[in-house]
């Protein structure tokens, strides 16, 4: 479950240096937010926007030190943090940007970025598909989201019968009743489904830099190239 939004606490006069630095992590905070905002924007979604400002407020209230560094170290380290989850740096998706391109955009190099987003990811223990951190576009192909164990065995909520789906709904396992969203079958063609993620729309530039930094966390897709 995501974390609430926080809102700004009132002053008061004589602050001890706790809360002066409480008063700097929120000063940095809302100009994170602010960036985070203005880059989802101008180059992903509205989705990809939400989603970061969720980040924002979880990495705010787990007490990162956002007052230490450029706010646009960790904006850009919200942001690659949010693309590891939701694959960002697949070419085939859209939009999709890769580790260079979202440094270069925030004007921070790609080690600053990569160690940023690994601090939030061990922080907040996100993985690849997380179902809490999931782009709500995404879901219906995430099968983590739809994982669940009964009578010991798992076993996969979209192909369960409706009664199991509806208390999985019930108990809040599920996002929803895969059952009312059911598309029809294809009328043909057979074989393996292969489920790819749905794509929108991005029209990102490719910059001329293609420097890979090094780091000892996956990085997103590893192994395409840049």
């Amino acid at each position: 479950m995501r974390k609430k939004k926080k809102t700004k606490t009132s002053k008061r006069r004589n602050k001890s240096d706790y809360d002066k630095q409480l008063d700097r992590a929120y000063n940095a905070f809302d100009e994170i937010l602010e960036l985070t905002s203005g880059f989802c924007q101008k180059y992903l979604t509205e989705e990809y926007r939400e989603l970061c400002e969720d980040l924002t407020y979880a990495v705010y209230e787990e007490g990162l030190p956002l007052e230490k560094g450029r706010p646009a170290g960790w904006a850009s380290g919200i942001v690659h943090a949010a693309g590891f989850v939701n694959f960002l740096q697949d070419p085939k998706q859209t939009p999709h940007m890769t580790s260079a391109q979202l440094a270069e955009a925030f004007g921070v190099s790609q080690q600053t970025m990569q160690t940023k987003s690994k601090i939030i990811r061990d922080e907040l223990d996100l993985i690849q598909m997380d179902p809490d951190w999931c782009l709500p576009s995404l879901l219906k192909d995430n099968p983590l989201v739809w994982m669940l164990q009964v009578d010991g065995f798992i076993m996969d909520a979209r192909t369960a019968p409706r009664q199991v789906q509806e208390e999985a709904y019930r108990l809040g396992l599920i996002p929803y009743i895969p059952a009312d969203r059911q598309e029809p079958e294809p009328q043909s063609g057979t074989g393996t489904k292969i489920i790819q993620f749905p794509a929108g729309q991005n029209d990102t530039r490719t910059p001329e830099s293609t420097q890979k930094p090094e780091d000892d966390s996956p990085t997103l897709f590893e192994g395409l190239q840049e």
